[in-house]
Parts: structure tokens; C-alpha cells; sequence
């Protein structure tokens, strides 16, 4: 019965009773930082990758047309015995569904934002009036399209980068339009109990432009270095959004940087892409500290991380053959289930990085992903 409702079938090892359930588009970073903090968690995701399977007492995947959380899925899934009372942690996949959070928590402990926390950092016209009357520098953001030239197009509520267009003749329904900027994209995982933020680190993004996809999330590189001024207004900057929204549990907010100063684009109210960057020793488990500042609780003050690490995501630029039994190096993550055919432009998996400086971090995780897809043309070759 299980198996029908979730084709990819699931796993459970007898002998660990998982204490929350984590969902996401991609459970497998809250995972795995569950498992470094000793904790034992249940995965539903859109994948059920391997190593998730691998690291999670129980794994499900949901089905899915377009990568986002099907509600009535989720609720099959969750009314599973192994699953039916267990605290849930979320992660990416609900900032358009705040109404499906606050369903959730009515029948279970849901941990991390409000639903209404939520809804107003990710309605376009309320966050970006939130901005102004705090004084936070922010692009433009209009419901119809004052004209094509430096103008993006955004789905309202999306996650990931994959949904931003260039502006073209007419605003399809669920989006809007925001002012195309200027500047280097930088990120500020932070962690927050309702009132105060402690930063846990900055990162530079890139992208990796596909044919309609010009924004697509490539990756992602830190912790930068001390940012001196500019790293203290951004600061300052989340942590008035945080005390006027009441945010808590692990949360980013991204900014561009660029020589004319910075702007605030989004809030994302969850654990996002940069946990891989910072969830390593002798930092603490993140999944263990979003917990504790979700009820309150804050450290009073974080380990500095040596060196850096890179995390890149490597897309198919071509079909691909995934064959029964295949051996992944250790620097890779969110690994598809074997056999499997990834189609051209999908995720292939997540190709990690360290070194002692950003540049190096980045140019390493990029040879690791050219290696790769040497390695998977030669082995669907064979």
C-alpha cells in the first residue's frame, strides 16, 4: 500500500524510531545534520535520495509535477503509524503554502515559523512595505509590469532561482515584477528566537544559467570573510525584520552587494542551500540549534569555521543513464536512487568542497564536478 502511494517505495531500519519528521523539497541537508547531532529523524522529500535513505529511519518521496510539496500527499504521508505524531521540521517547498503549515500544526507540534510569519515575508507587496517603513534598502516590486527593460519576473512564494525570468510582454498569474539591481548576490544564515538574531555566516552565491532558466541556483561558497561595516548594516538589517516579524529556528536573508552599497532581496523563513557550508565541525549541529532557538533559546555565541567550503550543483547537460550499483565519490550529496534516468537540465547531485580560501573551495568543487561527469559519460558508455 505504501509502495503505491510513493512509486520511488521507502525504508526503514528496524531499529531506530525516528524522533521528528523532517520535510522539504530536499530533506537530505536537515538530515544529515540531524544524524551529526545524534538525533534519528524521518525524511519526506520530493527525492528520497540515497544517502538520505541512508541516514533517516524512515524515507518517503513524494510525487511531484513541477517541484513543489503536493498537500494532499504530505497528508497521506504523514498519517502513516511511524509518522502520525512525530514533531515535524521543515525546511524548503512551503513559502508559498503558509495555509498548509497552519493546517499542520492544528494536529502536531510543527517547529519553525509561524504560518503568518510566513505569509508576510513572502507576500511581495507586505515585505517590501515591511522594508520601507524600516528603513531597509530593497528593489521595486510591482503586480503589473511598467515595462520590460530592467525588470525581472518573479513567482510569488517560489524557492530556488529557477523560476526568475527577464520581464517580456505581460506578468503571468502568481507572479510580480521586481526592479532588476546591480551587484554580487550574499547570503546570512542566521538564527533567530523571536526577538534576536546571532549570525551564523555569510556566503557568495552563483548561478548556472540554463537556455530558460537564466537565474538558476548554481551554488553556493563560505563563510566569507568579516565584512566590516557593510556586514554590520546587513546584520542589523535582519534582525530588524526578525524582531517586527518574530522569526525563529534558522532563517537567510539574501542581499546584493555591489559598489553603489546593498539591498535586501528576500527573507527565507526556513533552513535553506547553505546549511552544507557551515554544518561542520566544530560548529554544532544547526539542525540541533534550530531547535533550540525555535523555542527560545539562542547560544551566546557560535565556534569561528576553518577554511571554506563550496557546495555546487551539477545539472544534467544531457540524458543520463544512472546504472544499478553505482559507486559515488565521497564528496558528492543528494545522490539519486539507482537505476535511474535524469533528464536533461535536472539535478544530477551536489558536488561538495573544501579548501582554505573561497576562490580555491570554488575552483576545487568545480574540477570535482567536471570529474564527475567524465566519470558518468565513460560509465554510460561502458
Amino acid at each position: 500500500m505504501v509502495q503505491d502511494a510513493f512509486p520511488r517505495g521507502w525504508s526503514l531500519t528496524p531499529t531506530a524510531v525516528p524522533e521528528f519528521v523532517v520535510v522539504a523539497l530536499s530533506a537530505r541537508a536537515l538530515a544529515a545534520s540531524a544524524c551529526r547531532g545524534g538525533r534519528s529523524v524521518a525524511a519526506i522529500d520530493l527525492f528520497a535520495d540515497a544517502d538520505t535513505a541512508a541516514m533517516t529511519a524512515l524515507c518517503l518521496n513524494l510525487p511531484s509535477r513541477r517541484l513543489c510539496i503536493s498537500a494532499g500527499a504530505l497528508r497521506r504521508a504523514l498519517a502513516l503509524p511511524e509518522l502520525r505524531r512525530l514533531p515535524l521540521v521543515y525546511g524548503a517547498g512551503f513559502e508559498d503554502q503558509a495555509d498548509l503549515l497552519a493546517a499542520l500544526a492544528r494536529v502536531r507540534p510543527v517547529i519553525g515559523n509561524r504560518a503568518e510569519a510566513v505569509a508576510q515575508v513572502k507576500d511581495p507587496l507586505v515585505f517590501a512595505a515591511l522594508l520601507a517603513r524600516l528603513g531597509i534598502p530593497h528593489p521595486e516590486v510591482s503586480l503589473s509590469l511598467p515595462d520590460r527593460d530592467g525588470w525581472l519576473v518573479k513567482r510569488a512564494g517560489a524557492s530556488g532561482d529557477g523560476h526568475i525570468r527577464r520581464a517580456s510582454r505581460r506578468l503571468p498569474a502568481g507572479h510580480y515584477a521586481q526592479r532588476r539591481m546591480g551587484g554580487r548576490p550574499v547570503s546570512l544564515l542566521f538564527l533567530a528566537d523571536g526577538r534576536r538574531i546571532l549570525p551564523v555566516g555569510f556566503s557568495q552565491q552563483w548561478v548556472a544559467p540554463a537556455p530558460r532558466q537564466p537565474y538558476r541556483y548554481g551554488g553556493a561558497v563560505g563563510p566569507l570573510p568579516a565584512c566590516g561595516r557593510l556586514g554590520t548594516a546587513m546584520i542589523d538589517a535582519a534582525a530588524a525584520i526578525a524582531e517586527a516579524v518574530g522569526l525563529v529556528g534558522l532563517n537567510s536573508a539574501d542581499f546584493l552587494v555591489g559598489s553603489a552599497g546593498w539591498c535586501l532581496l528576500e527573507i527565507n523563513p526556513r533552513p535553506g542551500a547553505t546549511l552544507d557550508l557551515f554544518d561542520r565541525p566544530p560548529m554544532p549541529s544547526l539542525f540541533g540549534l534550530h531547535l533550540a532557538a525555535c523555542a527560545g533559546q539562542l547560544p551566546a555565541a557560535l565556534p569561528p569555521l576553518a577554511g571554506c567550503r563550496a557546495a555546487t550543483v551539477v545539472y544534467a547537460t544531457a540524458p543520463v543513464h544512472l546504472p544499478e550499483g553505482l559507486r559515488w565519490p565521497d564528496w558528492t550529496a543528494d545522490r539519486p536512487q539507482t537505476p535511474a534516468y535524469i533528464p536533461t537540465g535536472a539535478p544530477l547531485c551536489t558536488v561538495l568542497a573544501d579548501a582554505d580560501g573561497l576562490l580555491d573551495a570554488r575552483r576545487l568543487a568545480g574540477r570535482y564536478a567536471r570529474t564527475l561527469c567524465r566519470f558518468l559519460a565513460m560509465v554510460e558508455a561502458a
